[in-house]
Protein backbone atom coordinates (compact mmCIF):
# COMPACT_ATOMS: atom_id res chain seq x y z
CA UNK A 1 0.00 0.00 0.00
CA UNK A 2 1.58 3.57 -1.18
CA UNK A 3 1.52 6.01 1.69
CA UNK A 4 -1.68 8.02 2.25
CA UNK A 5 -2.52 11.03 4.50
CA UNK A 6 -5.80 11.84 5.15
CA UNK A 7 -7.03 15.21 7.56
CA UNK A 8 -10.58 15.40 8.66
CA UNK A 9 -12.60 17.55 11.64
CA UNK A 10 -11.35 16.87 15.24
CA UNK A 11 -14.93 16.10 16.44
CA UNK A 12 -18.16 15.28 14.33
CA UNK A 13 -21.33 15.78 15.98
CA UNK A 14 -24.85 13.57 14.50
CA UNK A 15 -27.68 13.08 14.93
CA UNK A 16 -31.49 14.47 15.22
CA UNK A 17 -31.13 17.60 17.95
CA UNK A 18 -27.28 17.72 17.75
CA UNK A 19 -27.17 21.75 17.41
CA UNK A 20 -27.33 21.87 20.95
CA UNK A 21 -23.90 20.67 21.09
CA UNK A 22 -22.84 24.08 20.50
CA UNK A 23 -23.45 24.79 24.22
CA UNK A 24 -20.70 21.99 24.94
CA UNK A 25 -18.12 23.13 22.47
CA UNK A 26 -18.74 27.11 23.89
CA UNK A 27 -17.77 25.52 27.31
CA UNK A 28 -14.32 23.67 26.11
CA UNK A 29 -13.21 26.30 24.38
CA UNK A 30 -14.18 28.88 26.95
CA UNK A 31 -15.51 31.30 24.05
CA UNK A 32 -16.35 34.59 25.12
CA UNK A 33 -17.28 36.54 21.88
CA UNK A 34 -18.43 34.57 18.62
CA UNK A 35 -18.78 35.00 15.00
CA UNK A 36 -21.42 33.64 13.14
CA UNK A 37 -21.20 33.50 8.96
CA UNK A 38 -24.82 32.77 7.22
CA UNK A 39 -26.35 34.61 4.46
CA UNK A 40 -30.00 35.86 4.33
CA UNK A 41 -31.91 32.91 2.79
CA UNK A 42 -30.64 30.50 6.12
CA UNK A 43 -31.74 33.50 8.73
CA UNK A 44 -35.22 34.14 7.33
CA UNK A 45 -35.77 30.67 7.16
CA UNK A 46 -34.91 30.18 11.07
CA UNK A 47 -32.06 27.92 10.68
CA UNK A 48 -30.01 30.57 12.39
CA UNK A 49 -32.43 30.56 15.51
CA UNK A 50 -30.97 27.56 17.42
CA UNK A 51 -27.59 28.77 17.33
CA UNK A 52 -28.73 31.87 18.00
CA UNK A 53 -30.09 30.51 21.31
CA UNK A 54 -27.17 28.78 22.47
CA UNK A 55 -24.85 31.21 21.57
CA UNK A 56 -26.89 33.83 23.79
CA UNK A 57 -25.20 33.36 26.99
CA UNK A 58 -22.22 35.16 25.69
CA UNK A 59 -21.51 37.61 23.29
CA UNK A 60 -22.53 36.99 19.70
CA UNK A 61 -22.30 38.90 16.00
CA UNK A 62 -24.07 37.32 13.14
CA UNK A 63 -23.05 38.24 9.86
CA UNK A 64 -25.71 37.44 7.46
CA UNK A 65 -25.18 39.43 3.81
CA UNK A 66 -23.09 36.82 2.21
CA UNK A 67 -23.45 36.19 -1.28
CA UNK A 68 -23.75 32.69 -3.47
CA UNK A 69 -20.71 32.02 -5.22
CA UNK A 70 -18.86 35.12 -3.28
CA UNK A 71 -16.47 36.75 -5.00
CA UNK A 72 -13.00 37.85 -3.14
CA UNK A 73 -14.52 41.00 -2.94
CA UNK A 74 -17.30 39.86 -0.92
CA UNK A 75 -15.44 37.88 1.13
CA UNK A 76 -13.16 40.84 1.44
CA UNK A 77 -15.97 43.33 2.69
CA UNK A 78 -17.92 40.69 5.40
CA UNK A 79 -14.32 40.03 7.05
CA UNK A 80 -13.64 43.47 7.13
CA UNK A 81 -17.34 44.03 8.99
CA UNK A 82 -16.73 41.38 11.21
CA UNK A 83 -13.05 42.88 12.09
CA UNK A 84 -12.43 45.25 15.18
CA UNK A 85 -13.29 42.74 17.81
CA UNK A 86 -11.53 39.65 19.24
CA UNK A 87 -13.22 36.71 18.47
CA UNK A 88 -12.97 33.20 20.06
CA UNK A 89 -15.05 30.96 17.45
CA UNK A 90 -16.45 31.08 14.29
CA UNK A 91 -19.53 29.62 13.37
CA UNK A 92 -20.51 28.94 9.75
CA UNK A 93 -24.54 28.17 9.26
CA UNK A 94 -25.28 27.84 5.53
CA UNK A 95 -24.36 25.86 2.16
CA UNK A 96 -20.92 25.78 0.73
CA UNK A 97 -20.11 29.60 -0.02
CA UNK A 98 -20.81 30.60 4.12
CA UNK A 99 -18.99 27.79 5.34
CA UNK A 100 -16.45 28.64 2.75
CA UNK A 101 -16.31 32.12 4.34
CA UNK A 102 -16.13 31.28 7.33
CA UNK A 103 -12.74 29.12 7.14
CA UNK A 104 -11.36 31.77 5.03
CA UNK A 105 -12.23 34.68 8.24
CA UNK A 106 -10.37 31.79 10.69
CA UNK A 107 -7.29 32.12 8.89
CA UNK A 108 -7.54 35.80 7.86
CA UNK A 109 -8.35 37.75 10.81
CA UNK A 110 -5.42 38.82 13.04
CA UNK A 111 -3.21 37.59 10.12
CA UNK A 112 -0.29 39.98 8.48
CA UNK A 113 -0.87 38.77 4.99
CA UNK A 114 -4.86 38.98 3.10
CA UNK A 115 -6.91 36.74 0.79
CA UNK A 116 -5.38 38.46 -2.17
CA UNK A 117 -1.89 37.03 -1.00
CA UNK A 118 -3.21 33.54 -0.38
CA UNK A 119 -4.31 33.39 -3.91
CA UNK A 120 -0.94 33.63 -4.73
CA UNK A 121 0.40 31.20 -2.37
CA UNK A 122 -2.31 29.45 0.27
CA UNK A 123 0.82 27.79 2.10
CA UNK A 124 1.14 31.20 4.53
CA UNK A 125 -2.13 30.75 5.56
CA UNK A 126 -2.32 29.78 9.45
CA UNK A 127 -5.40 29.10 11.58
CA UNK A 128 -6.48 32.14 14.15
CA UNK A 129 -9.79 31.14 15.31
CA UNK A 130 -11.69 27.79 15.81
CA UNK A 131 -14.33 26.91 13.66
CA UNK A 132 -17.62 25.23 13.79
CA UNK A 133 -19.30 24.05 10.63
CA UNK A 134 -23.10 23.57 10.85
CA UNK A 135 -24.09 22.73 6.92
CA UNK A 136 -27.87 23.73 6.04
CA UNK A 137 -27.30 21.67 2.75
CA UNK A 138 -26.83 18.04 1.60
CA UNK A 139 -24.15 18.51 -0.94
CA UNK A 140 -21.35 20.81 -0.55
CA UNK A 141 -18.85 18.83 2.01
CA UNK A 142 -17.28 22.03 2.74
CA UNK A 143 -18.00 21.10 5.91
CA UNK A 144 -14.50 18.33 5.73
CA UNK A 145 -12.51 20.01 3.57
CA UNK A 146 -9.47 22.29 3.54
CA UNK A 147 -10.59 23.92 0.83
CA UNK A 148 -12.44 27.50 0.08
CA UNK A 149 -13.44 28.48 -3.78
CA UNK A 150 -13.99 31.83 -4.10
CA UNK A 151 -15.01 33.60 -7.57
CA UNK A 152 -12.06 35.88 -9.03
CA UNK A 153 -14.39 38.68 -11.16
CA UNK A 154 -11.87 39.93 -13.00
CA UNK A 155 -11.13 36.35 -14.53
CA UNK A 156 -14.64 34.85 -15.02
CA UNK A 157 -13.54 32.12 -12.86
CA UNK A 158 -13.37 30.51 -9.65
CA UNK A 159 -10.00 29.44 -8.09
CA UNK A 160 -9.81 27.35 -5.05
CA UNK A 161 -7.80 28.16 -1.79
CA UNK A 162 -6.62 25.14 -0.03
CA UNK A 163 -4.32 24.78 2.98
CA UNK A 164 -5.11 22.22 6.08
CA UNK A 165 -5.31 24.86 8.52
CA UNK A 166 -8.98 25.43 7.16
CA UNK A 167 -10.36 21.87 8.09
CA UNK A 168 -13.29 22.26 10.76
CA UNK A 169 -12.59 21.96 13.91
CA UNK A 170 -16.26 21.07 15.02
CA UNK A 171 -18.94 19.86 12.23
CA UNK A 172 -22.42 19.12 13.68
CA UNK A 173 -24.72 17.11 11.00
CA UNK A 174 -28.08 18.10 12.29
CA UNK A 175 -30.68 16.72 9.69
CA UNK A 176 -33.14 19.21 11.24
CA UNK A 177 -31.18 21.75 9.30
CA UNK A 178 -32.21 20.19 6.31
CA UNK A 179 -35.51 19.14 7.52
CA UNK A 180 -37.54 21.79 5.04
CA UNK A 181 -34.90 21.72 2.21
CA UNK A 182 -36.20 22.43 -1.17
CA UNK A 183 -36.22 19.93 -3.48
CA UNK A 184 -34.42 21.98 -5.73
CA UNK A 185 -31.38 22.22 -3.20
CA UNK A 186 -31.54 18.90 -2.09
CA UNK A 187 -31.21 17.90 -6.26
CA UNK A 188 -28.55 20.14 -6.94
CA UNK A 189 -26.65 20.18 -3.54
CA UNK A 190 -27.07 16.49 -3.83
CA UNK A 191 -25.47 15.70 -7.11
CA UNK A 192 -22.54 17.84 -6.20
CA UNK A 193 -22.34 15.24 -3.24
CA UNK A 194 -22.08 12.15 -5.62
CA UNK A 195 -19.91 14.42 -8.39
CA UNK A 196 -17.47 14.11 -4.86
CA UNK A 197 -17.73 10.81 -4.09
CA UNK A 198 -17.30 9.80 -7.66
CA UNK A 199 -14.56 11.59 -8.63
CA UNK A 200 -12.67 10.95 -5.99
CA UNK A 201 -13.36 7.53 -6.49
CA UNK A 202 -11.31 7.94 -10.17
CA UNK A 203 -9.29 10.82 -9.51
CA UNK A 204 -5.59 9.64 -10.13
CA UNK A 205 -4.74 11.12 -5.74
CA UNK A 206 -7.62 8.25 -4.82
CA UNK A 207 -5.90 6.18 -2.17
CA UNK A 208 -6.87 3.37 0.36
CA UNK A 209 -8.29 6.09 2.79
CA UNK A 210 -9.98 8.33 0.45
CA UNK A 211 -12.09 4.93 -1.21
CA UNK A 212 -13.33 4.40 2.19
CA UNK A 213 -15.41 7.66 2.34
CA UNK A 214 -15.65 7.84 -1.07
CA UNK A 215 -17.20 4.52 -1.39
CA UNK A 216 -19.77 4.64 1.74
CA UNK A 217 -20.61 8.26 0.43
CA UNK A 218 -21.54 6.75 -2.66
CA UNK A 219 -23.73 4.05 -1.21
CA UNK A 220 -25.81 6.97 0.91
CA UNK A 221 -26.05 9.76 -1.94
CA UNK A 222 -26.67 6.88 -4.84
CA UNK A 223 -29.66 4.89 -2.96
CA UNK A 224 -31.17 8.28 -0.97
CA UNK A 225 -30.85 11.01 -3.43
CA UNK A 226 -34.06 10.47 -5.02
CA UNK A 227 -35.77 9.47 -1.77
CA UNK A 228 -34.87 12.57 -0.53
CA UNK A 229 -35.72 15.01 -3.35
CA UNK A 230 -39.18 13.08 -3.96
CA UNK A 231 -40.48 13.00 0.01
CA UNK A 232 -40.23 15.72 1.93
CA UNK A 233 -40.60 14.24 5.26
CA UNK A 234 -38.47 11.69 4.57
CA UNK A 235 -35.49 12.54 7.32
CA UNK A 236 -33.84 9.28 7.31
CA UNK A 237 -32.87 9.55 3.48
CA UNK A 238 -32.11 13.29 4.40
CA UNK A 239 -29.87 12.36 6.90
CA UNK A 240 -28.23 9.67 5.06
CA UNK A 241 -28.09 12.21 2.50
CA UNK A 242 -26.27 14.79 4.53
CA UNK A 243 -23.95 12.22 6.13
CA UNK A 244 -22.92 10.78 2.26
CA UNK A 245 -22.06 14.43 1.87
CA UNK A 246 -19.40 14.93 4.41
CA UNK A 247 -18.21 11.79 3.34
CA UNK A 248 -17.12 13.25 0.30
CA UNK A 249 -15.83 16.01 1.95
CA UNK A 250 -13.58 13.91 3.78
CA UNK A 251 -12.84 12.14 0.25
CA UNK A 252 -11.74 14.95 -1.76
CA UNK A 253 -8.80 15.94 1.85
CA UNK A 254 -7.04 12.59 0.40
CA UNK A 255 -7.75 12.50 -2.93
CA UNK A 256 -9.35 15.86 -4.84
CA UNK A 257 -11.77 15.62 -7.67
CA UNK A 258 -11.39 16.35 -11.52
CA UNK A 259 -12.35 17.29 -14.73
CA UNK A 260 -15.78 17.86 -13.62
CA UNK A 261 -15.71 20.55 -10.88
CA UNK A 262 -12.52 21.84 -13.07
CA UNK A 263 -14.67 22.35 -15.86
CA UNK A 264 -17.25 23.83 -13.85
CA UNK A 265 -15.62 26.46 -12.56
CA UNK A 266 -15.91 28.66 -15.76
CA UNK A 267 -19.89 28.60 -15.52
CA UNK A 268 -19.77 29.77 -12.34
CA UNK A 269 -17.25 32.26 -12.82
CA UNK A 270 -18.96 34.08 -15.30
CA UNK A 271 -22.28 33.15 -16.16
CA UNK A 272 -22.72 32.22 -12.14
CA UNK A 273 -24.89 29.42 -12.71
CA UNK A 274 -25.07 27.28 -9.21
CA UNK A 275 -22.05 25.56 -8.41
CA UNK A 276 -24.14 22.18 -7.82
CA UNK A 277 -25.69 22.96 -11.34
CA UNK A 278 -22.90 23.75 -13.37
CA UNK A 279 -21.57 20.13 -11.96
CA UNK A 280 -24.73 18.42 -12.46
CA UNK A 281 -24.84 19.32 -16.35
CA UNK A 282 -21.20 18.19 -16.70
CA UNK A 283 -21.19 14.87 -14.92
CA UNK A 284 -22.36 11.65 -16.80
CA UNK A 285 -20.70 13.44 -20.39
CA UNK A 286 -17.03 13.62 -18.45
CA UNK A 287 -17.44 10.32 -16.74
CA UNK A 288 -18.69 8.70 -20.44
CA UNK A 289 -15.52 10.41 -21.60
CA UNK A 290 -12.98 9.16 -18.46
CA UNK A 291 -14.77 5.76 -18.90
CA UNK A 292 -11.93 3.97 -20.63
CA UNK A 293 -9.42 5.05 -18.20
CA UNK A 294 -11.67 3.94 -15.13
CA UNK A 295 -13.70 1.17 -16.62
CA UNK A 296 -12.42 -0.89 -13.74
CA UNK A 297 -13.07 1.81 -10.69
CA UNK A 298 -16.52 2.22 -12.29
CA UNK A 299 -17.20 -1.11 -11.38
CA UNK A 300 -15.52 -1.83 -8.24
CA UNK A 301 -18.04 1.24 -7.35
CA UNK A 302 -21.02 -0.32 -9.02
CA UNK A 303 -20.31 -3.36 -7.07
CA UNK A 304 -20.68 -1.37 -3.70
CA UNK A 305 -23.29 0.67 -4.19
CA UNK A 306 -25.13 -1.81 -6.53
CA UNK A 307 -24.05 -5.47 -5.68
CA UNK A 308 -27.04 -6.96 -6.60
CA UNK A 309 -25.50 -6.48 -10.34
CA UNK A 310 -22.77 -8.32 -9.06
CA UNK A 311 -23.61 -10.68 -12.34
CA UNK A 312 -22.78 -8.52 -15.04
CA UNK A 313 -19.81 -7.45 -16.85
CA UNK A 314 -17.10 -4.96 -16.22
CA UNK A 315 -18.54 -2.98 -19.27
CA UNK A 316 -22.08 -3.32 -18.23
CA UNK A 317 -21.16 -1.97 -14.68
CA UNK A 318 -19.62 0.83 -15.56
CA UNK A 319 -22.02 1.92 -17.71
CA UNK A 320 -25.01 1.46 -15.28
CA UNK A 321 -22.88 3.98 -13.05
CA UNK A 322 -23.04 6.66 -15.66
CA UNK A 323 -26.44 5.87 -16.87
CA UNK A 324 -27.71 6.60 -12.77
CA UNK A 325 -25.76 9.74 -12.88
CA UNK A 326 -27.61 10.42 -16.32
CA UNK A 327 -31.11 9.18 -14.33
CA UNK A 328 -30.53 11.13 -11.47
CA UNK A 329 -30.01 14.62 -12.59
CA UNK A 330 -33.33 14.18 -15.14
CA UNK A 331 -35.00 12.76 -12.06
CA UNK A 332 -34.44 15.31 -10.13
CA UNK A 333 -35.16 18.36 -12.44
CA UNK A 334 -31.85 19.72 -12.93
CA UNK A 335 -31.29 21.63 -16.79
CA UNK A 336 -29.29 19.51 -18.45
CA UNK A 337 -27.84 21.68 -21.18
CA UNK A 338 -26.33 25.61 -20.81
CA UNK A 339 -29.06 27.23 -23.07
CA UNK A 340 -31.51 28.50 -20.39
CA UNK A 341 -28.53 30.12 -18.68
CA UNK A 342 -27.36 32.05 -21.78
CA UNK A 343 -24.55 30.27 -22.86
CA UNK A 344 -23.66 30.45 -26.39
CA UNK A 345 -21.73 28.90 -29.22
CA UNK A 346 -19.67 32.00 -29.29
CA UNK A 347 -18.50 31.63 -25.45
CA UNK A 348 -17.40 28.37 -26.20
CA UNK A 349 -13.19 29.71 -26.92
CA UNK A 350 -13.45 31.47 -23.45
CA UNK A 351 -14.81 28.43 -21.84
CA UNK A 352 -12.20 26.18 -23.64
CA UNK A 353 -9.31 28.39 -22.43
CA UNK A 354 -10.84 29.17 -18.65
CA UNK A 355 -11.91 25.46 -17.89
CA UNK A 356 -8.13 24.13 -19.20
CA UNK A 357 -6.61 26.52 -16.88
CA UNK A 358 -7.76 24.54 -13.81
CA UNK A 359 -4.78 22.51 -13.58
CA UNK A 360 -4.83 21.68 -9.53
CA UNK A 361 -7.97 19.40 -10.53
CA UNK A 362 -7.54 18.41 -13.59
CA UNK A 363 -4.16 16.82 -13.01
CA UNK A 364 -6.45 14.64 -10.51
CA UNK A 365 -7.99 13.35 -13.97
CA UNK A 366 -7.63 9.63 -14.80
CA UNK A 367 -7.37 10.91 -18.60
CA UNK A 368 -5.56 13.64 -19.80
CA UNK A 369 -7.64 16.73 -21.54
CA UNK A 370 -6.37 18.40 -24.26
CA UNK A 371 -7.99 21.37 -25.79
CA UNK A 372 -10.07 19.32 -28.27
CA UNK A 373 -11.47 17.48 -25.57
CA UNK A 374 -12.24 19.77 -23.60
CA UNK A 375 -14.32 21.27 -26.40
CA UNK A 376 -15.93 17.94 -26.70
CA UNK A 377 -17.22 17.84 -23.75
CA UNK A 378 -17.95 21.35 -23.34
CA UNK A 379 -20.03 21.13 -26.92
CA UNK A 380 -22.07 18.19 -25.81
CA UNK A 381 -24.07 20.65 -23.28
CA UNK A 382 -23.93 23.90 -25.30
Amino acid sequence: MKQCQLTIPSVIYAGQGSIAKIAEIIDKERAENILIFTDKGVKNAGLCDAVERVCARVSYKVIDDLTAEPAVNDIERVITEAGGTKIDLIIGVGGGSVMDASKLASIIMGADYTLRNLLKNSSIAKKHIKTIMVPTTCGTGSEATCNAIVAIPEKESKQGIVNNCMIPDYVILDVNMIAKLPPKIIASTGVDALAHVVECFTSKKATVLSDTYARQGACKIFRNIRKAYNNAADLEAKSEMMIGAFYGGVAITGSGTTAVHALSYPLGGKYHIAHGVSNAILFAHVMAFNKDACIDRLAQLCDTVYPELSNKSVDQKADYIIGEIAGIVKDTNIPITLKEFGVKDDDLDFLVQAGSQQTRLLVNNCKELSLDDIRYIYKKVM
